[in-house]
């Protein structure tokens, strides 16, 4: 298969041009073969100008968009989570899981989360009715 307009190899598209010849005729070619440039010319400049309005739209309301940082190749799962559950700033249990790293965990990339402290006797554990 070609991979050319209309899947038209080289052979093919030179087949069909000497059916065109034949069919409209050495006095019309000329002219057609014009006005057939024209379109193309037209065509082209039609489909420049569009591209160039499009740009000048998408560039002003994406203009400020940082594409570097949205590059999914720099996110390392292990990395979010981890910083999700050690620097998550205002909340002191993160701030204490990420105090008592431990020197095993530091390096092997986990941290050690503090214990909870127990309950109450008699008071009922903790239940989400909206939870999953």
């Amino acid at each position: 298969m070609g991979s050319g307009l209309f899947n038209v190899n080289g052979a093919e598209l030179v087949v069909i041009l000497l059916v065109v010849a034949l069919v409209v005729g050495p006095d019309r070619l000329p002219e057609y073969a014009r006005q057939l440039a024209q379109f193309v010319r037209a065509a082209r400049d039609q489909v420049t100008k569009v591209r160039e309005r499009v740009d000048e739209e998408v560039q002003a309301e994406l203009g400020d968009v940082d594409w570097k940082a949205l590059d999914p190749r720099q996110y390392d799962p292990r990395r979010i989570v981890r910083e999700a559950l050690l620097d998550e700033p205002g909340t002191s249990r993160n701030a204490a899981a990420g105090a008592s790293v431990s020197a095993a965990g530091a390096s092997l990339g986990r941290a050690t989360v503090p214990a909870q402290p127990a309950l109450p006797a008699g008071e009922p554990a903790p239940f989400d009715d909206e939870a999953t």
